[in-house]
This record gives structure tokens, sequence and C-alpha cells, in this order.
């Protein structure tokens, strides 16, 4: 602290004011929970949906300083348990009030990202209060990793009959994955991207970051792109939902989809040796095509070899009028569904 900070400082401690702490958003008493990239100055930089940061702390007011690449991106903040706010983010960096209070007192405030990868990524730059920091809340030391497209980034749920489809409709907080591993009594990364399958995004093109890509990414934004550190993270459980959007355009050659599966999960394996891996097919696929990938699976299991891999079956959950994404009902459906297979194989 230089002099005139110090002069300052003790200016207001005399005139029975508490000047307000900074904390870095890298604080240690901030439990982070999703991919993240902590920048040098203690900023937090992160992209894919469901990352949260939670905190405990004795106060009155809390507030966080943060921006997003774009204008789509969207946070929600949970106070002491209640009913998430919804908080729009911009290009323009601003001040966040999370917490304001006439009396002070002791608070749990969670900050989870709603929206995915390609609409912004976000930075949350510091954490301004009038009272004090608690130790970081603790997280469950079960770990999960699942893997997917927009269905796992929880896209559209919040829908709005009669309105255009706009990003503050995702919610991760709602989605399958989330909900399964609460059940379980894990933490969750959820590692998705809306459009991309295995081999090919949803329109056939083969030269977007589908999974075996972003899943090596901490940011999987094209215009940001960084590598995430596999071993910053060991999942016990890791679930793999994909092929919807390999599956749009058409049937995929099977010999091309098998290798390309059993590449990946080799390489999943290989990351995260004490990890076991479900694959299944997601909720979306229906007929003819489900058929293929599920039998597309079958194949992946046996050619890998490893008592590590199983399936799981899910079930045909087609959205609604208003959109073609599972509802929020159907999330919470599809992990009941999920929940007893992916109990049977870890025995939580």
């Amino acid at each position: 602290m230089n002099r005139t900070a110090l002069a300052l400082a003790l200016l207001l401690v005399h005139a029975g004011v508490r000047a307000e702490p900074v904390v870095r958003a890298d604080d240690p008493r901030i439990a982070r929970m999703g991919r993240t990239v902590a920048l040098a100055d203690g900023s937090l930089r992160f992209s894919y949906p469901g990352v949260q940061l939670s905190l405990s702390f004795e106060g009155k007011a809390l507030s966080v300083d943060a921006v997003a690449s774009g204008e789509r991106s969207y946070i929600d903040v949970v106070v002491d348990g209640g009913t998430p706010r919804i908080v729009k983010l911009s290009a323009t960096a601003r001040t966040i009030k999370l917490v304001d209070e006439r009396q002070a007192g002791i608070h749990r405030v969670d900050i989870m990202h709603r929206t995915e990868s390609w609409q912004g990524v976000v930075t949350l730059a510091r954490f301004v209060t009038d009272g004090t920091l608690h130790t970081a809340p603790v997280l469950p030391q079960r770990k999960m990793l699942v893997l997917g497209d927009s269905v796992t980034c929880g896209e559209a749920i919040d829908r709005v009959g009669g309105e255009t489809k706009k990003p503050s409709w995702w919610n991760p907080r709602a989605s399958y994955g989330m909900l399964a591993a609460q059940a379980l009594g894990a933490q969750v990364q959820l590692v998705c991207h809306g459009g991309r399958g295995l081999l090919r995004s949803w329109n056939g093109r083969t030269d977007d970051d589908n999974l075996p890509d972003f899943y090596e990414l901490a940011i999987a934004n094209q215009e940001q792109r960084v590598r995430w550190n596999h071993a910053a993270y060991w999942p016990d459980l890791i679930v793999v939902a994909i092929g919807t959007n390999d599956f749009s355009t058409g049937i995929p050659e099977r010999d091309a989809y098998v290798n390309a599966y059993v590449s990946l999960v080799r390489t999943l394996l290989r990351n995260h040796p004490h990890a076991l891996l479900v694959l299944t097919e997601g909720a979306i696929l229906n007929g003819e095509r489900k058929a293929a990938l599920t039998s597309y699976i079958a194949e992946t299991i046996r050619r890998v070899g490893n008592a590590r891999v199983h399936a799981a079956a899910s079930v045909y959950h087609p959205g609604d009028a208003i959109d073609a994404h599972p509802t929020k009902a159907q999330h919470a459906a599809m992990a009941r569904e999920l929940l007893p297979q992916l109990r049977d194989l870890t025995g939580w």
C-alpha cells in the first residue's frame, strides 16, 4: 500500500468509516466449478455454460466488476439459496451489485454462467465488499464431466412462448447434467458446444471445432481459444452425449464414425485414468438415426474393450412447439432416466 492509500485508510478509520476491501476474482476464498482461465491481474475468464463461482461473506454489500466479449452473455446470481437473478453482461465493463442490504449478515453468493462459448467470453475482474470473505464454500469431492452439444449446454430451457429466441433462454442450472450431478452429490463441468458433433456440425461442416477439439479447450470461443490443462480436474465419471448434430444431415458412414469415437474414448481413458465413461445417444434423435447411433456406440465400446466404458440408454424428448430442444420438464425427466444407470455403475 502506498503512502497516499495508507493515509486515506487511516483517515477513514479515524472517521469511523471502514474502507471496502477489493478481492481478486482468483482469490482462494472463492470456489470455482468449471473451466476457467486466471489472468495475471487476478481476473477470471470463462466461456462454457455452467461455470460457477461461489463465496461466503459477512457484511452488507458485495459487487463484482464484469465484462463480456459481446452483447449475448448472461450470468445468474443466487443469494442465500434464493431465486436466480438473471443479469445481462455487455462489452462495456460495469459493476454489478450482488448483495445490497441495510443490515450486515452472513451471505452465500453463487454466480453461474448461463450462455455458451460462441455467444461470448466473460471476464470477472474483482469483487468489492464492505465486509469480510469467509473461507471458500466446500465443493463436493465427487467430480463429473459431461461432454455434449446444445442440449448439454441447456439451450432454450427458459423459453417463452410468443417471443423470439434469445440468449437468456439458456439455463445450464436446469440442464440434465447439472441435475444429475446434484442428485449424485458431485460437482460438474459442462464441456459442450451448440451445433457441434463428434465428426461434423449440424450443417455437415467438418472444419469447426467438434467435440474432440473443444474438449481440449478451456475457452472454446473461436476468437479467444485457450487450451485446457486436464491435470486441473480429475473426473470420477464422464458422460458423453454427442451425435445429434452428426446425424442431422443423414446417417454418417459407420467405420469413419466409430473410428473417431474410439479415438476420443481412448483419449478420455488416457487423460482420466480413474474415470468411468458412459456413452449415450442423447434426447433428440429418434427412429433409424437413433438406432444407428446406438449401434455405433455399442461397436465403439466393443472395439475399445475397456471395463471402464459403458453405454446408457436415453429416452426421446422432442421439445415442444416453441423449440426442438428439451423443455425444463424434459431435462428433469432426462436426469431421472439417467440417474439409475449412473448409480448402478458408480455405486453413488
